[in-house]
């Protein structure tokens, strides 16, 4: 877009370290046996009791979404007679209360043949987290382009372009803590530690100066 006057391109960046606001986390069921039907039955009777702990844990279990499921033959490595059978499902779990979370998780993991995986720490998609960090790139841009104009002995007049130029944001993971209860026993208890989550944003911006004064 062709322009009258001097111009100015500045690159606008923002960093927030924010809270997360969901947990997930993954439940695996699994079971082992030498007949087909009895493998299954046994499959679904460990899931249901998942549910069942699931169930009461509403309303902190925001959402369960059902993953893989897979139900296969064993066999001996001398030939293909099958010998026994395997099944596993896995269910996401999508947690907002992080006080119960920690419970949770240890009460899942101490069913039968059941393995818990995480949390990973998350934003929900539309947090306004995202939108302040959009708003704080641009104020940056504009601060940057006013300094350059500044430091020119000119002002900036007027925007000419803006676009997202950001690197995305950046995942994070879970740092958690198992503590086996005091001196004196006890049950078991998960201490875990919500991984703060860096919301970046950066945009390129095009401004028009007025005429420096270069003398």
């Amino acid at each position: 877009m062709a322009t009258d006057g001097p111009v100015v391109q500045v690159r606008g960046e923002a960093t927030r370290e924010v809270p997360p606001e969901l947990a997930r986390f993954a439940v695996t069921v699994t079971a082992r046996g030498r007949d087909r039907e009895a493998t299954l039955t046994q499959l679904a009777e460990r899931a249901a009791a998942v549910r069942v702990l699931l169930d009461a844990s509403e309303p902190a279990v925001a959402r369960r979404e059902a993953g893989d499921l897979w139900v296969r033959p064993q066999t001996k490595r001398s030939g293909e007679r099958v010998v026994g059978w395997l099944g596993s499902v896995t269910t996401t779990v999508t947690v907002t209360d992080f006080t119960a979370l920690g419970e949770l998780m240890l009460r899942l993991a101490d069913q039968d043949q059941v393995e818990v995986a995480g949390p990973w720490w998350e934003l929900r998609p539309d947090s306004p987290a995202y939108r302040e960090a959009r708003h704080a790139a641009i104020s940056d841009a504009l601060l940057r382009a006013r300094e350059y104009a500044e430091a020119l002995g000119a002002r900036v007049t007027a925007l000419i372009e803006l676009a997202d130029s950001g690197p995305g944001d950046r995942p994070m993971f879970a740092r958690a803590a198992f503590d086996v209860g005091g001196a004196g026993g006890g049950a078991p208890e998960l201490e875990l530690d919500p991984r703060p989550q860096t919301v970046q944003a950066a945009v390129q911006a095009r401004f028009t100066i007025s005429d420096p004064v270069l003398g």
